[in-house]
């Protein structure tokens, strides 16, 4: 079994660079790690979720917006946050709008959802301590005892 301690970056390409960098760090507060060229341009660009996991930014994209969720392939990307009122008050305050509405979904989780300039899907959850996800951690655990 191949042994993984977690997803390390998730790689995305956007149409416009800048736009992307202004939502992702002015708005969303990512910090840029590092920009890598490659044949003189701009290759991808790097952003810091935590010390080790990563957003991956390639400039260039064809098309004018990401795939609709129910197309093959990349669907959505959850980011974990530790109040989901307070985020939504950020979100508000920064002018980012919401796609869904802040719900407490099937899996217990609290939830809302929103797009970058390309529409890449962004799920923002506040992990709740009745979560199927915790209730589950909770039995692997065990199980592996």
């Amino acid at each position: 079994m191949l042994t993984v301690s977690s997803i390390a970056h998730v790689a995305i390409r956007v149409k416009d660079i800048d736009r992307t960098l202004d939502f992702y760090v002015n708005k969303l507060g990512f910090s840029e790690m590092m920009r890598l060229d490659r044949e003189g341009r701009l290759w991808l660009v790097y952003l810091r979720i935590t010390d080790d996991q990563y957003l991956e930014i390639f400039p260039e994209g064809e098309g004018d917006k990401a795939a609709e969720r129910e197309a093959v392939g990349y669907n959505h990307v959850c980011l974990a946050v530790p109040d989901i009122q307070k985020t939504v008050a950020e979100l508000d305050a920064l002018g980012i709008e919401r796609i869904r509405p802040t719900i407490k979904a099937a899996d217990n989780n609290w939830q809302t959802w929103i797009e970058d300039p390309d529409g890449h899907r962004i799920e923002l959850m506040q992990m709740a301590d009745d979560s199927l996800q915790f209730e589950a951690i909770k039995r692997l655990k065990a199980q592996a005892k």
